[in-house]
């Protein structure tokens, strides 16, 4: 059985942006990019901050407050002061055009181990 679930419009997240949505509870940034839709814990490892309110470059989300950067493919993160991961979780587009939605998976997520 799917555990994938709709959490808002592909409009609500234009190229290169993060949207943050709450599934059971849980903040989620999801983020668009020219490689496709990601789903990462919304949570700053190091400041407990939105990450979808920083800035997106490639595959990368990086945190507003201290600069700390996470790859949205395995949230592992790429820059101090976060040493810590963040789990990044299953994403899809469903449909198309103006329809398309994007669905996330809360029941796989992927949380590396933090690098030591």
């Amino acid at each position: 059985m799917s555990g994938y679930r709709p959490v808002c419009a592909l409009a609500d997240v234009p190229g290169g942006s993060a949207h943050r949505v709450f599934v059971d509870g849980v903040p989620v940034a999801v983020v668009n990019t020219d490689e496709g839709v990601f789903a990462i814990e919304d949570r700053c490892s190091h400041a407990d901050v939105a990450l979808s309110e920083g800035d997106v470059d490639g595959c990368t989300i990086e945190c507003w407050l201290h600069g700390s950067a996470f790859d949205l493919r395995t949230g592992a993160p790429l820059s101090l002061p976060a040493s810590a991961p963040v789990a990044v979780y299953p994403a899809r587009i469903v449909g198309d055009g103006t329809d398309a939605v994007v669905e996330i998976d809360l029941t796989h997520t992927n949380e590396p181990a933090a690098a030591g």
